[in-house]
């Protein structure tokens, strides 16, 4: 069982920077794809980015260049820098974890959830 908490959200103006981190319990994170979703009101929930249990990452189109997700194995704690925000990045986002191998785009490949920071950027 992994238990995700996630912090770091708030209110920033457009082209401010956040930091949201994912803090994870268990002795098996480092073994974890680790996943950051957002969901907007109205709208699928979406991943922006994943990094995978070797450190790859990858990155939505939308957010190449300006987001950049990290993972410190040691301290069990994944990390989303967001820079250059935009109105249009304003969502809650989550951060989840899910066995390698699997589709690292689609909520079902993941089994575990925190439960969401509200990022909202003002233009």
């Amino acid at each position: 069982q992994v238990q995700l908490v996630e912090s770091g959200g708030g209110l920033v103006q457009a082209g401010g920077s956040l930091r949201l981190s994912c803090a994870a319990s268990g002795r098996t994170f480092s073994s974890y794809t680790m996943g950051w979703f957002r969901q907007a009101p109205g709208k699928e929930r979406e991943c922006v980015a994943a990094i995978t249990r070797s450190g790859s990452g990858y990155y939505r189109d939308s957010v190449k260049g300006r987001f950049t997700i990290s993972r410190d194995n040691a301290k069990n704690t994944t990390f989303l820098q967001m820079n250059s925000l935009k109105p249009e990045d304003t969502a809650v986002y989550y951060c989840a974890a899910g066995p390698w191998g699997r589709n690292i785009w689609v909520p079902k490949s993941y089994n575990y959830w925190g439960q969401g920071t509200q990022v909202t950027v003002s233009s």
